[in-house]
């Protein structure tokens, strides 16, 4: 049990949830065993976030904003374009292979709560194809890049690349040759971008 003299933080509550989730899953976690956890009553997790549906959302936003931000690095680094979305995407298949296998059953609990929270997940793959749009935009700019409209193919790219960052394909992150898929789908939609537009 957590030492009450520590000052409640939103972000301590969502460590302690992401650890009642992981033991409990997300049918049986409650707000009362997350203020167990850090021993303190639900009332004062309350004060922090007023329903069990806004604290199951902003645990699964801070879940997805790790991934985000660690793309958001790559997005914007000195490397060129071509270097950078090769990056992008193989970080971003890397690290949801990382989350299924790592801790699969934290993964199957935040498969669960990214279902419940459809605003947060747009939210999420909003970024996630912002960052691409600039990634594009900048090749486009450089002349690496050959698109009439940067935001459509970074759709089309995150798109034509779900199944290795869908948490519906995760079954399929560990199969023989998934690496070699990666690439080849990585190496067409390359050479698509840099083909002049017609």
């Amino acid at each position: 049990m957590a030492p009450t003299s520590e000052i409640l933080t939103a972000e301590r509550i969502l460590e302690a949830t992401e650890e009642v989730l992981r033991r409990h899953g997300p049918a049986k976690a409650t707000v009362v065993d997350v203020a167990r956890a850090l021993g303190v009553s639900h009332g004062s997790v309350y004060r922090h976030f007023r329903t069990k549906a806004a604290l199951r959302e902003a645990v699964t936003k801070r879940w997805l904003d790790r991934t985000s931000a660690r793309l958001a690095g790559i997005a914007v680094a000195d490397d060129s374009p071509e270097q950078r979305l090769r990056a992008w995407l193989a970080t971003l298949f890397e690290a949801k292979r990382h989350k299924a296998g790592d801790d699969p059953e934290l993964f199957a609990t935040y498969t669960v709560l990214t279902d419940e929270n459809g605003t947060v997940v747009g939210e999420h793959i909003a970024d996630l194809t912002a960052q691409l749009t600039g990634i594009i935009a900048a090749g486009t700019g450089s002349g690496a890049f050959s698109v009439p409209d940067p935001a459509a193919a970074a759709r089309a790219v995150f798109q034509a690349t779900g199944r290795f960052h869908d948490p519906c394909y995760a079954r399929e992150w560990t199969a023989p040759g998934i690496q070699e898929e990666f690439t080849a789908v990585v190496e067409l939609l390359i050479r698509g971008l840099t083909s002049p537009s017609r």
